[in-house]
């Protein structure tokens, strides 16, 4: 069965399950303290820079919490898009661990702006509202729309310019690097910490925190013990990064995702009237599709002919009628799939 709900159903590529193989052989020191691991810090480095500091974690969500806990005290908040996964879907973690309040706000496309970043930053100063302290944005977006490097070059001025932090929760920044041709370290331009995923792009359960600014880099370790992500056998998550960094294997993942997600777009803006709502910039599409006899049974038809699952997007359809969707291809996606979305999708809405 072809799943396009989430690139989380995908498995787990082969090269990275060797090398979780590879892994196993022997004993190594526990906590991180491995060769394995001091491997996979020095390719971040070699990806992000010399000075670059780094802990590792199996969800996003502690990824993203690690990175938060660094930059804020109870008193302040955070300002996110108000579709952010730290917003809507992570529990309210950030907040919990932190203490901290997510200051959401709306957007045209899931990007923040310089504009809005500055209006966050001007605090009155009263002891009554939570301190401004950092922005965090996705890269790419929950919408699947990219930043430019321009655009993150403006928005971390803004931030900087006003004593803020920049977190970029890159769950997905192999994508958003394969789309805009460039490094992972340039996909993230100006970030002053960085979530970055490795589970959905091939890995069994692998995510990093990595700290661009080595002055918040001091109680990383402590805060990842706190975390609960200080895992004794650590070396497996490394070793994940390992298959991942070494070669180009995260960019031939991302890439091909990247390409099948605008196969999907091509299928889905096949059916007369269907409307694409967010540009296609990486492996996420989101639509209105027409509905047939009403949306759930249109919903139940594509399930039902289930060679594609499909989930209903809470982030609207572009202000098209219809029934909301998001499909998401992933590095185990294949045009075979693609064409039996199409045939599913074509049997369901035009008969």
């Amino acid at each position: 069965m072809t799943f396009l709900v989430s690139d989380n159903t995908s498995g787990v590529h082969p090269d990275i399950l060797a090398a979780i193989v590879r892994a196993n052989a022997g004993q190594a020191p526990s906590y991180g303290d491995d060769p394995l691991t001091a491997h996979a810090e020095q390719l971040i480095r070699d990806h992000f820079g010399p000075q670059a500091e780094v802990v590792f974690a199996v969800t996003g969500t502690a990824a993203n919490v690690i990175a938060l806990a660094t930059l804020l005290r109870p008193y302040e908040t955070v300002l996110c898009a108000e579709t952010a996964h730290i917003a809507t879907d992570e529990c309210a973690a950030p907040e919990h661990f932190t203490g901290a309040r997510l200051t959401t706000v709306p957007t045209r496309d899931g990007r923040l702006t310089p504009d809005q970043v500055a209006a966050f930053a001007r605090a009155d100063g009263s002891p009554h509202s939570p301190l401004p302290r950092a922005v965090s944005i996705a890269q790419p977006t929950e919408l699947g729309t990219l930043y430019s490097v321009a655009d993150l070059q403006a928005l971390a001025a803004t931030a900087h310019a006003h004593g803020l932090r920049l977190h970029i929760d890159g769950a997905r920044l192999a994508n958003a690097a394969a789309a805009l041709g460039t490094g992972l370290a340039e996909a993230a331009t100006a970030a002053d910490i960085v979530s970055l995923g490795g589970t959905k792009n091939g890995a069994l359960a692998a995510d990093a925190v990595i700290f661009l600014d080595p002055s918040l880099a001091g109680p990383r370790r402590l805060i990842q013990k706190q975390a609960m992500q200080l895992l004794s056998k650590g070396r497996f998550v490394a070793a994940q990064f390992v298959a991942l960094l070494e070669g180009d294997l995260w960019r031939t993942n991302a890439a091909h995702a990247n390409a099948m997600a605008a196969r999907v777009a091509q299928v889905v803006s096949s059916v007369p009237g269907a409307v694409i709502a967010f540009p296609v910039q990486t492996n996420a599409v989101f639509a209105t599709l027409p509905v047939t006899g009403g949306p759930s049974r249109t919903g139940a038809a594509l399930d039902e002919h289930a060679g594609a699952a499909v989930e209903l997007a809470r982030y609207g359809g572009g202000g098209a009628a219809g029934l909301p969707q998001r499909f998401m291809a992933a590095f185990d996606t294949t045009e075979a799939d693609v064409q039996a979305f199409a045939r599913v999708l074509h049997a369901a809405l035009i008969g």
